[in-house]
């Protein structure tokens, strides 16, 4: 397997060279050929993330089809521009060199190790934005979702020579022998602790990575006393049994007022009662990935079982388990220092008139990727967004800044580093080049020895 690696990279840089990715014109028909290649293959994507992830239709081309679609449009528009090398005056000092231009170059050989939550989105996504850059790539997708890891290579070696795009199927010990492998960028989308490992490997060859990482506490809603109830219940709940709860924005847990917990609580109990349906046997509702999460929250509800409002049940056979809500719990408890990825919500109470509080024990852990706040309060609620650290959220809504065109999607500190989708993804898979252009002619000797008091007095004037 090493070899192999090793010679789709050879001949990734051997293609790379030939120049072919610095033409724009070449990199928009490789994304149309990508967009061609998702719509042709769509029934057995959605086949696929039904067979690995329990998703249903509607889940599967909301969350991982139309969103790639999206996201390839929304490049083809913006290429052009993004890539239009910067004109800057070169100023007085430079004289009579005026012209600067900075090009937006691509690294070249790109390394992609996706997850298993959403496995084509976060892989063809990321691909999209490395294509746009102008460089190769190798895919690394999850070994736990094998139907869809399965289906992405076929995918990418229907469409693309190895030679420019490739995927590697495997476990953690292909992953390894990638990283060991002198790549030009590395975007790795998982876990933190798994991140520091990908960072140590990169750093042997100081390759530049990019992070998109769940967060090490996972991300807060918070609820003051002036929110709409059912409104935040509604849009919490819905989020909460997407994917099984399996989504890096989700809501981890969420601290409620205490003036409203208990018509909190009560709305929230009903509402996943009966969304969705029959959770254990509803086949629109996803599983967990594996035996491994499945027993997780089995572990996690045994700790609680005194505790739990609703749910705390699953199915072993098919990994499906209810959307459950555990409260009261205190903000120091174990179960909300670290990120769940389940449909498990604790629930946690404070005082509205000491929301600082609650902010501060946000601050003091490690920065989530998401921040969701409820509340009335609009003048209140763009002061946190403002000083809180987070990768990025809402006001009154959950998960739908993700979707917005145009914006960039990223973490900070333990949440992630570096940023994409749209012309954010372009600017990740390509460095800045500052070139100067030259004059032969009427150049000015002030650079040069000797040194005078009229030739001081020239480059003080000039720097100002």
């Amino acid at each position: 397997m090493k070899e192999t690696i090793k010679k789709i990279l050879n001949s990734q840089r051997e293609f790379f060279k030939t120049g072919k990715t610095l033409d724009i014109s070449f990199r928009k028909e490789q994304l149309a050929k990508l967009r061609d290649a998702i719509k042709r293959h769509e029934n057995e994507m959605i086949a696929a993330l039904a067979q690995d992830l329990g998703r249903s239709e509607a889940e599967a081309y909301f969350c991982d089809i139309g969103s790639v679609v999206a996201e390839i449009n929304e490049t083809l528009r913006g290429i052009n521009k993004w890539s239009k090398p910067e004109l800057h005056f070169s100023g007085f000092l430079c004289f009579p060199s005026l012209i600067t231009r900075v090009y937006k170059k691509p690294y070249g050989c790109v390394l992609i190790i996706s997850p298993f939550n959403f496995p084509f989105m976060l892989s063809l996504g990321v691909l999209a934005a490395a294509i746009a850059g102008g460089n190769t790539a190798l895919i690394r997708p999850s070994s736990k979702s094998p139907a869809c890891s399965s289906l992405l290579q076929k995918i990418i070696a229907e469409t693309y020579d190895a030679s420019y795009v490739s995927v590697i199927t495997g476990g953690h010990d292909v992953a390894d022998l990638c990283l060991e492998q002198r790549f030009d960028k590395i975007f790795y989308t998982g876990s933190p602790r798994v991140a520091k490992h990908v960072m140590e490997c990169a750093a042997k060859n100081l390759t530049p990575v990019a992070f998109e990482l769940g967060g090490e506490n996972g991300n807060w809603a918070i609820v003051r006393k002036d929110a709409d109830i059912k409104d935040a219940v509604r849009k919490i709940s819905f989020f909460k049994v997407l994917n099984s709860g399996q989504i890096c924005i989700n809501v981890n847990q969420v601290a409620v007022a205490e003036e409203i917990a208990g018509e909190f609580i009560e709305e929230l109990r009903k509402k996943f009662v009966s969304y969705p349906e029959n959770p254990l046997e509803n086949a629109d509702y996803a599983h967990l990935i594996d035996r491994n999460a499945y027993e997780k929250c089995v572990r996690d509800c045994e700790r609680y079982r005194d505790r739990i409002v609703c749910g705390g049940i699953g199915d072993e056979n098919n990994l499906r388990f209810m959307p459950t809500v555990i409260y009261p719990v205190a903000e120091d408890e174990e179960i909300v220092q670290r990120e769940l990825f389940s449909p498990i919500l604790p629930v946690i109470t404070y005082k509205d008139g000491e929301i600082e509080k609650i902010l501060e024990t946000i601050e003091s852990r490690e920065r989530g990727l998401a921040l969701y706040v409820f509340t009335n309060d609009g003048a209140w609620a763009e002061k946190t967004m403002k000083k809180m650290n987070f990768g990025g959220g809402c006001i009154n809504e959950v998960c739908l800044h993700i979707m917005v065109k145009g914006v960039p999607f990223n973490g900070t500190g333990h949440s992630g580093t570096g940023a994409y989708h749209g012309e954010w993804g372009f600017r990740e898979f390509t460095y800045p080049c500052t070139v100067l252009k030259g004059s032969r002619r009427f150049n000015l000797s002030l650079r040069e020895h000797p040194y005078t008091e009229k030739k001081l007095r020239m480059i003080r004037f000039f720097e100002k």
